[in-house]
């Protein structure tokens, strides 16, 4: 498990007891969404309900992503209230987890849509908003979260004295390239990030496979990194 999924599991789990909500933040590719969604399934698997909204969302969008994770049947009333109300209906029924992702897009309508939800239900709502590190700014300009939220939860990316063990752990390919060779590969091409560390599996399993190889050598590997690493290149 890596540090920053621990962290998550830890601090949604008290937002859940607390149903309040959990702001996690950090930089592309240090698995915020990740974790957030392998932790809900895996420990709150019929309470959680990821929204996947588009560009500009607005009330209406969250109305009718929350119905249709809520499995009610038929399109959502046209009726603001009508649908508040079946939605409203179901929150109370047990606590839950809302997911949103890319939260800082949100509009502040949406934002005050999500603060009638949580005041509304008795006791709480646990909402999840996940955000680039650039996109904490608008979180925390938003007043209704300074009293609401049980934790602001940044993401780092993967330290070098955690690399080996994390990588390793990633997959089985990895566990004959030594330390150090792990550690360049990260200074020239991942930098800490697990998208591009899967990113880089995926390019030295085709490698290997071309090579009919079994194991990554380091000739193989700067290969790799000339190839996909398209930044540097002159």
């Amino acid at each position: 498990m890596t540090p920053g999924l621990a962290a998550v599991r830890h601090a949604l789990a008290d937002a859940h007891q607390q149903q309040r909500f959990l702001c996690v933040l950090g930089d592309a590719g240090v698995g915020k969404t990740f974790a957030v969604h392998t932790t809900a399934l895996t420990c709150f698997p019929d309470a959680h309900l990821l929204l996947r909204l588009g560009a500009r969302p607005g009330p209406a969008d969250l109305r009718a992503h929350l119905h249709h994770a809520l499995g009610l049947k038929g399109a959502p009333p046209t009726d603001p209230a009508a649908t508040d109300s079946l939605i409203r209906r179901v929150l109370s029924a047990g606590p839950r987890i809302v997911v949103v992702d890319e939260a800082d897009r949100m509009p502040d309508t949406c934002f005050e849509y999500l603060r009638f939800l949580h005041d509304d239900l008795p006791g709480g709502l646990c909402v999840v908003l996940i955000a680039g590190q650039r996109g904490e700014r608008a979180l925390r300009a938003q007043q209704m979260l300074h009293t609401r939220t049980a934790a602001w939860l940044t993401l780092l990316p993967i330290a070098r004295d955690q690399l080996a063990r994390i990588i390793f752990a990633l997959h089985p390919l990895w566990h004959t390239v030594a330390p150090d060779h792990l550690w360049m590969l990260d200074g020239h091409f991942a930098h800490g990030s697990l998208r591009r560390w899967a990113l880089l599996t995926h390019h030295v399993q085709r490698a290997l496979a071309t090579a009919g190889a079994l194991h990554p050598d380091p000739g193989l590997l700067r290969q790799v990194i000339r190839r996909i690493d398209t930044s540097r290149r002159p």
